[in-house]
């Protein structure tokens, strides 16, 4: 099976409203493809509809050629679908490696016989490794509550890198950082992307982390799908400056 996402004539309403309007989308292995669109326009929507959050009122959401559209979030995640929120959703009372190890658990299916077990170097070991990956070696022994901004959003992609997924969700993975927080960010992304061989879909409101990272855009209005294309494409078209981008992009 492989790591690419389609979503096939998807419909979400809330009561009468269409946050989704048959939209069709195809993002195939390896792409970083993101999904922009103003505010209301059914990003998170889309999101959660990939991740199994929400089931859709009509539409199929495939994952290479397997229709997981009425599967569990739970259930995707074990089939490789990772998320990462707009707002870091860690548990900030345990240390940054603590975190990771309870991703690692989670992925290897190991609970309370863990401590026992043989694995436990194994699992720390792998824990180290993403720990290092991410460049949070010096904050390993620090509470996550204790962590700014930009470190926050590099625990919650490592711990979704835990979970060795196939595709990746990034939900506004620069929101609330800093120039040069923005900047690795960018980086770690594209370093995941190319040792992992992911999937990544992303939005993102920073049209320069956009441009930066993307391969394909998708833009969404009004829970329709404006346009996709590559991102020069994308930035060059009229109408995507009005309903978005703004005229300095155009």
């Amino acid at each position: 099976m492989s790591g690419g996402i389609s979503l096939r004539g998807i419909t979400m309403r809330y009561g009468a409203n269409a946050a989704l309007a048959d939209v069709n989308l195809e993002v195939p292995e390896g792409q970083i493809h993101a999904v922009i669109g103003p505010n209301g326009a059914g990003k998170s929507t889309l999101f959660g509809v990939v991740a199994g959050e929400h089931s859709p009122h009509t539409g199929r959401v495939m994952l290479g050629d397997r229709d997981i559209t009425r599967l569990t979030g739970h259930t995707r995640v074990r089939l490789g679908i990772a998320r990462a929120f707009q707002v870091a959703r860690i548990f900030s009372s345990l240390t940054v490696s603590e975190n990771i190890q309870v991703s690692v658990l989670q992925s290897e299916r190991l609970g309370g016989v863990f401590w026992g077990s043989p694995r436990k170097r194994a699992v720390e070991d792998r824990v180290d490794a993403i720990i290092e990956r991410v460049d949070l070696g010096d904050l390993a022994r620090k509470p996550a509550n204790t962590l700014a901004q930009g470190d926050r959003k590099r625990l919650e992609i490592a711990m979704a890198i835990a979970q060795k997924p196939k595709v990746l969700l990034l939900d506004e993975p620069t929101a609330g950082m800093s120039t040069a927080e923005t900047r690795n960010t960018v980086s770690l992304v594209k370093e995941l992307w190319q040792a992992e061989g992911l999937t990544v879909i992303l939005t993102e409101h920073d049209m320069d982390v956009v441009f930066a990272l993307a391969q394909r855009v998708t833009v969404l209005a009004q829970g329709r799908i404006l346009c996709t294309g590559e991102p020069a494409e994308v930035r060059a078209r009229p109408d995507v400056a009005r309903v978005y981008l703004g005229d300095h992009h155009a």
